[in-house]
């Protein structure tokens, strides 16, 4: 399997300032974790991220490694094997699936993902549709409601794709099936990357896209691309907007391949509270405590991570809450995303907003903070007391005083 982890994720800036987005935590792990567990839990073994740049090569090798630490942690045996994009930079995932098939000699079927996808798919099922058709390249549709942002296929009764358009405007869609960007691809697409029509193409475009360049070269070329609906559940983790959803989602068990996220404190509820070491077992039977004496009001699916500390009148919706987290007194959090090592003060106020690793947030009861309608606070800022956020971006390493609305905030 290939995993091209490339772009700059623009949508999800400032959380991908520093951070590679397949990174990103999520329910208290990165991102791509969910796509690797759903994948080596249906047999996959071996695993290249098609990295391409310093930051998403520094991420996915310092915390995956060759994989040992991951097959450990979900007793995935035997282990799965991780290998990376040699330091080359690619034109686009097309050409990064080029480069890794070329360097590692891939002579097998390959199925390819987008590193900021999260999904669900029946791989046998998946396979055998793609053996059957005799494609060349099969690719993951759904139907979705709005186009915008997305690659969408014309198929015929066959499934086969006639004509693909990358993003196209509402009134040029041809359909209402998007690109997922899951691809199962046969071997022969070796020979097929290095035509003399492709290296035109990059000739002319500098780039090398699945989306854009490649899927359109084979249609054109007369080479049979299949589109395969998708079941399973799916996510486009592509904006703030959309983390949040496939939280929510997540959350509420809609993610087959991970619905119990350890520490559930009751079979009536959808609350959980991790803590595995003596010291982050103490402070989770003392949350459990107050959740039970009433002293922090929680409602809705909540994940609250290790070693966090919730004082009394604490209530929390929908949400979750990273490891290593301090919450004061009557702090409300609700249908949002705290990330670990979090201080958050007195009174303070976070709704549907995503606050990053090591924030800071000042608050009292006189000079209450409020952060809401998907506003996204990155790495290590500190927010001062009295703050008002609304639709608003912090990048990392800032200190923020006043009202702010709609406005991004950037160092300098």
């Amino acid at each position: 399997m290939i995993i091209p982890v490339g772009g700059k994720a623009n949508r999800l800036l400032p959380l991908t300032a520093e951070t590679s987005k397949a990174c990103i935590r999520l329910l208290n792990r990165p991102m791509i974790e969910f796509s690797l567990l759903s994948l080596a839990r249906q047999g996959i073994r071996n695993f290249i991220f098609g990295v391409k740049g310093y930051t998403n090569y520094r991420d996915l090798h310092d915390y995956f490694e060759s994989g040992y630490g991951f097959s450990a942690r979900y007793n995935i045996s035997p282990r799965i094997h991780i290998k990376y994009q040699p330091n080359v930079d690619d034109l686009g995932s097309a050409d990064s699936a080029r480069i890794n098939m070329d360097y590692y000699n891939v002579r097998d079927p390959v199925f390819a993902v987008q590193g900021d996808n999260i999904f669900d798919v029946d791989l046998k099922e998946l396979v055998e549709f793609h053996r059957k058709k005799g494609a060349i390249m099969t690719i993951a549709l759904r139907e979705v409601e709005n186009v915008e942002g997305f690659g969408i296929a014309d198929i015929n009764k066959e499934m086969r794709i006639a004509r693909f358009v990358e993003k196209p405007a509402p009134k040029d869609a041809p359909s209402n099936l998007a690109n997922t960007g899951l691809y199962m691809v046969s071997p022969e697409i070796r020979k097929t990357l290095g035509e003399k029509g492709v290296k035109q193409l990059i000739k002319e475009t500098h780039r090398l896209d699945f989306g854009f360049d490649f899927i359109p070269y084979l249609i054109k070329t007369g080479r049979p691309v299949y589109g395969y609906k998708l079941k399973g559940s799916w996510y486009d983790v592509g904006s703030p907007k959309h983390y949040l959803e496939a939280m929510q989602d997540m959350l509420n068990g809609r993610f087959y391949s991970l619905t119990d996220f350890g520490g559930k404190i009751n079979e009536e509820t959808r609350i959980w509270v991790q803590g595995e070491s003596s010291e982050s077992l103490k402070r989770k039977k003392e949350i459990v405590r107050k959740i039970e004496q009433g002293k922090i009001e929680i409602e809705g699916a909540v994940l609250i991570g290790r070693h966090c500390k919730i004082s009394d009148g604490v209530r929390i919706v929908n949400s979750c809450i990273d490891n290593y987290t301090t919450i004061s007194k009557d702090v409300v959090i609700e249908n949002s995303a705290v990330m670990d090592r979090v201080i958050i003060g007195e009174k303070a106020e976070i709704k549907e907003s995503i606050v990053g690793r090591h924030v800071t947030i000042l608050s009292t009861p006189k000079k209450q903070t409020k952060i809401d309608s998907i506003s996204v606070v990155a790495d290590d800022v500190t927010i001062a007391e009295g703050c008002k956020l609304a639709e608003t971006k912090i990048y990392p390493h800032q200190y923020v005083r006043g009202d702010f609305k709609n406005q991004t905030l950037m160092p300098g």
